[in-house]
């Protein structure tokens, strides 16, 4: 990120959120919200900067974009079933979940924490669309590189005895080490039933299906937003670690996984990107 200024990969995010809901079908998940949200996620918009809409490249991305949120509200479903009394979206960016919210949630506290440029940024847009805050909805202006992501919280009422549902999605691979492991040492050390899921992209493999150039192509565009990618990690040395951490159960959303549950009905693609992993992991 520039000083000062929003994340531009956070509106990346929404309009290829948004292209998803205007150009595929069927949806791996829906979010009618997104849709012009901001001007640049409105219909004529996406139709005139996207390039080859209909590419099979450029619909994996939206696809690939739309399953972190399916993945993570399917996972927030089952935990509510489990007493989940707060949902903390950690790099919250245009997430329209707030104003999306299912009965299990409505009984929820919800905390979007984001960078605090981001964070301003993001609220005055939502103004300019017309969606008040919901009262179960808390902002929470939070630098992960400061590692201060407890503090934090906790400064914005976030109860620390509640069981807590985190996610944490396109947010890994543009943080160090250090405030990774920070942000797992926190998660490990929440209330009991307490659940963390995120994203993060692996260490790059030419032998995947989806090839190197595919790879490298995804990782370029953030850096020439100003934003590039700090940490790739490895699916088993995170078990590893999660493990070591106390986290009981973990699952990985490997792309075999994620293609039975989400992409049996889109065709064109021989399996989902390999270069976008998912991990669920109950405390």
């Amino acid at each position: 990120m520039f000083p000062g200024q929003p994340s531009r990969t956070m509106l990346r995010s929404a309009i290829r959120r948004a292209a998803h809901q205007l150009l595929d079908d069927p949806l791996i998940f829906d979010d009618p919200i997104v849709v012009d949200l901001v001007p640049e996620a409105s219909e004529p918009a996406i139709r005139d900067t996207l390039d080859e809409p209909g590419a099979p490249e450029a619909k994996l991305f939206r696809c690939m974009f739309a399953m972190r949120s399916r993945f993570a509200e399917d996972r927030l479903a089952q935990a509510a079933s489990r007493g989940m009394r707060q949902y903390v979206m950690v790099g919250a960016g245009l997430d329209t979940f707030p104003w999306r919210q299912p009965d299990f949630a409505k009984t929820m506290q919800l905390f979007a924490a984001d960078h605090p440029a981001s964070l301003v940024w993001t609220q005055e847009r939502l103004r300019q669309h017309g969606l008040s805050r919901p009262s179960n909805l808390t902002y929470v202006p939070a630098d992960l590189e400061e590692r201060r992501l407890d503090e934090q919280l906790v400064a914005c009422s976030f109860d620390r005895a509640a069981a807590s549902f985190f996610a944490v999605l396109g947010v890994t691979q543009y943080l160090d080490k250090e405030a990774i492991n920070a942000l797992f040492g926190f998660a490990a050390t929440l209330a009991k039933g307490s659940e963390i899921v995120f994203s993060f992209a692996p260490p790059d493999n030419p032998l995947d299906a989806d090839g190197p150039d595919a790879f490298t192509s995804f990782g370029r565009r953030p850096a020439a937003l100003g934003e590039p990618w700090k940490c790739r990690l490895h699916p088993t040395d995170l078990v590893t670690q999660l493990t070591d951490l106390g986290f009981r159960d973990i699952f990985h959303l490997t792309p075999e996984l994620a293609r039975q549950r989400y992409f049996t009905h889109q065709q064109e693609f021989r399996e989902p990107p390999r270069w976008d992993h998912l991990i669920a992991a109950i405390i």
